[in-house]
């Protein structure tokens, strides 16, 4: 099965900063226009798209959530030189800031790089200290009196970089986690007369603490939770076996645990289970750091949720090299279309 890449690359370039989403919120409403019963935006910005389940006398529900914000940084200062101080907004590994271009969403868009001190004036010490977040600012080719006519603190910044091809895979930035809202667009545009009715949560505030999902799960109260992000590629050079978490290539990944839940066994199986009977590649998943929306989905409902989760394997998390294979995110929305489709197939009583 080959990926619509077009879609994907205008869904990854979409600026979407935790809590100013509106650019990637309006693009997920254009696209899922004929694909719901019903689509809303709750108080928070999170679209909820509604598909009627077929022969659903209970009114079953199953939430599936993709986060549609990305890492990014919000204006803090503009110095007397125009120069533009910021806070990040998610989780950055700052060495990473280096040589980086940046826009800074103000009155009208503006493209900054990342600065910090040169390495030829850096003390000998200084080479040997790991660099901080507030070692860099960001230079706009500006002075102050231009800098403020477009710029304010409270502006958001989101990274410059766009989506390629590379070799078997797709390579840019905010695959985390745009490649799920990728999936779970897709997901609606194939679904047909699924059994329970399915609410698509395109969540907000993922990054800095599952803050959309945790609302919208409490507004829905599932039966069922499906989150859907990337995860943990580490295999790499250098990179044990056991340090792995998961590999590109080996097919989508079944949630086990993660720093925030720990799947429901029973979803962990019918996952697993639908992926055998489906022939669709899969690969198990525990990332003992980290979180998800899953967690929100599983516990913010009045009755909680079974709750498990499908990952993206993805190769240099929270860098504008993020990269996913084509095939792994073709197995993703295999997985979930055929879960979708049989979840009233399964025995969900307690064992």
């Amino acid at each position: 099965m080959s990926i619509n890449t077009e879609l994907l690359a205008r869904i990854c370039k979409a600026p979407g900063a935790p809590g100013y989403e509106g650019p990637i919120r309006r693009l997920v409403m254009s696209e899922l226009e004929g694909l719901a019963d019903e689509v809303r935006i709750d108080n928070m910005g999170t679209v909820l798209a509604m598909k009627k389940g077929v022969n659903n006398p209970e009114g079953k529900k199953v939430m599936v959530a993709a986060h549609m914000d990305e890492i990014a940084f919000v204006v803090t200062h503009i110095d007397d030189a125009g120069f533009v101080r910021f806070h990040t907004l998610g989780g950055f590994d700052p060495k990473t800031l280096t040589a980086q271009r940046v826009i800074i969403h103000g009155k009208k868009d503006l493209l900054g790089v990342m600065g910090s001190k040169p390495i030829h004036v850096l003390s000998p010490e200084e080479r040997q200290k790991l660099p901080k977040t507030t070692d860099y600012f960001i230079d706009l080719g500006l002075s102050k009196e231009e800098v403020q006519k477009w710029v304010r603190v409270g502006d958001p910044i989101t990274r410059e970089r766009d989506l390629i091809d590379i070799g078997d895979c797709v390579n840019g930035k905010s695959l985390d986690n745009r490649v799920s809202v990728f999936i779970l667009l897709e997901v609606m545009r194939r679904l047909k007369n699924p059994p329970y009715d399915v609410y698509a949560a395109f969540t907000v505030q993922e990054e800095v603490g599952l803050r959309g999902a945790n609302v919208a799960a409490h507004q829905i109260d599932p039966d069922f939770g499906l989150g859907l992000d990337t995860t943990i590629a580490f295999d790499v050079p250098g990179a044990p076996t056991h340090e792995k978490i998961t590999e590109l290539g080996k097919g989508a990944a079944v949630k086990i645990m993660d720093g925030s839940t720990i799947c429901d066994p029973r979803m962990v199986d019918f996952l697993q289970t639908t992926a055998e009977k489906s022939n669709i590649k899969w690969q198990p998943e525990i990332l003992t750091a980290g979180g998800t929306d899953t967690a929100g989905l599983q516990r913010m409902g009045k009755r909680g949720s079974i709750a498990g989760a499908i990952s993206v394997p993805t190769r240099h998390l929270h860098q504008v090299i993020e990269m996913a294979h084509k095939e792994d995110i073709a197995a993703c929305i295999d997985l979930l279309q055929a879960a979708l489709s049989t979840l009233d197939t399964y025995n969900w009583a307690h064992r």
